[in-house]
């Protein structure tokens, strides 16, 4: 990469989370045809072939009332379902994959007395500032969510409880048995909790923590959810101490430090990576033998949104001006190598390559042979497509407004993207349909 390019990018890619929210403010809705939007390259074809919403109920064919600022979409290992985490809804809803018929609509809604069985006992690990008379006593708002056991259980952490005006207090996570599509665990969280991720060996999940710089450990070894415990919190550098007001409402998702988002373990189980989506960027590198954190990795990775590895490669999403990056993960590894956790604590990639993609680069996810990276671009309300070996954009197809989730299907041939509601926009599951040439 040259010298000059790499400028254009570090300038680009600089904004702040604020100015992510200034410039996610100004697109036109959008809401593409079905049968008729199409992306064509030479490697592929993307048909936009269904929607869920509920920006227009007029619309009965497609309307959909539990479809409330839909945050994420996670299809089920087996391929029969899929699961939409309605963010403003407070619910998770879940869908035949074949019949695409609604099968069940899980409330996050609890009480101290009736749902007292559901939790875990206290970890010790997260504290409250305020004491509330029935603090398990709310609704969640259901964030990301990430599969363990083979697909019999889905963990959907909650952007806050519903009394936690500011998402200053411990939050929480639920667990979902994926047979009985019904809450069979809960779990206490630290603030403003949105990744949540498993490890390939499946006995360890992370949970981090955007509002206070935090990532919790846990063990999930067993096949009991009973004897499923955190093992620890980590700190990014330095924990902000939270003191907000408990009545006027704070911008947290400005107000957060490194805004801890995008978060994966390494193939072999030894390395949890973090991406810093705010003030100074970078991947945070956590050492899982020695349960440390060891520091953070940086060179053009402002504004991280998401990471994924694929066959050797770890893929980032630069979320304000649009770009998906390659690094090897052995050449990402060895620059870690130099951080202790002590007197190291951030060190400089120097070699990555880089994808210029439409603004509001948020969830990408690879197709299952690792050619493609599809990418959902929120601000510029479209899904794109990037050749992962050439690093080069195919194409891009409209997108109902404001996308923002994304899963791709087991066999490839499905994209399924959540757009999230801002104003009139949003509001919708869209369903495209690959066909590799």
């Amino acid at each position: 990469m040259s010298s000059i390019c790499i400028l254009i990018i570090s300038a680009l890619c600089a904004l702040s989370p604020a100015d992510s929210a200034k410039k996610a403010a100004a697109p036109a809705l959008v809401h593409p045809e079905t049968g008729k939007t199409i992306l064509k390259s030479d490697s592929l074809t993307v048909r936009f072939i269904a929607r869920k919403q509920h920006y227009n109920p007029s619309l009965k064919d497609t309307d959909d009332p539990d479809i409330r600022s839909p945050k994420s979409v996670n299809i089920h290992p087996s391929g029969d379902k899929y699961y939409v985490n309605s963010l403003e809804g407070g619910r998770t809803v879940v869908f035949d994959f074949h019949t695409q018929q609604k099968l069940k609509v899980i409330m996050h809604e609890f009480s101290e007395t009736k749902d007292s069985a559901l939790w875990a006992p206290a970890s010790g690990l997260f504290s409250f500032n305020k004491v509330y008379k029935e603090p398990k006593s709310f609704v969640g708002k259901p964030v990301e969510s990430a599969f363990s056991h083979g697909g019999r259980y889905l963990w959907i952490p909650y952007y806050r409880r519903s009394y936690d005006t500011n998402a200053q207090e411990p939050s929480a996570m639920a667990v979902i048995d994926t047979e009985s599509d019904s809450i069979v665990r809960m779990f206490e969280t630290g603030p403003l909790p949105k990744m949540v991720a498993v490890s390939p060996d499946g006995t360890r999940l992370a949970v981090t923590h955007w509002g206070n710089n935090t990532v919790g450990l846990m063990d999930i070894s067993s096949e009991d959810p009973a004897e499923w415990k955190y093992l620890s919190s980590l700190v990014v550098d330095y924990q902000l101490q939270l003191n907000f007001s408990h009545t006027r409402k704070v911008d947290r998702d400005v107000n957060s430090g490194y805004c801890l988002r995008g978060t994966v373990f390494t193939p072999d189980n030894k390395y949890l990576l973090v991406g810093c989506m705010g003030s100074g960027g970078g991947i945070a590198v956590i050492d899982l033998e020695k349960n440390l954190y060891l520091g953070r990795v940086l060179g053009l990775m402002p504004n991280l949104r998401h990471i994924i590895i694929k066959d050797g490669m770890l893929f980032c999403s630069i979320n304000n001006s649009g770009y998906v990056l390659r690094i090897p993960l052995d050449d990402f590894l060895a620059t870690a190598s130099k951080l202790d956790g002590d007197k190291v604590k951030k060190v400089k990639l120097e070699k990555l390559s880089s994808c210029k993609v439409p603004a509001g680069a948020r969830t990408i996810e690879a197709s299952p042979d690792g050619r493609f990276i599809f990418v959902s671009c929120n601000f510029s309300s479209c899904l794109a497509v990037v050749d992962a070996r050439e690093m080069k954009l195919l194409g891009t197809i409209p997108a109902d407004s404001y996308p923002v989730g994304l899963d791709v299907s087991k066999d490839g041939r499905y994209v399924l993207t959540t757009s999230q509601a801002r104003g009139q926009g949003g509001n919708a599951v869209d369903i495209f349909e690959v066909t590799y040439l």
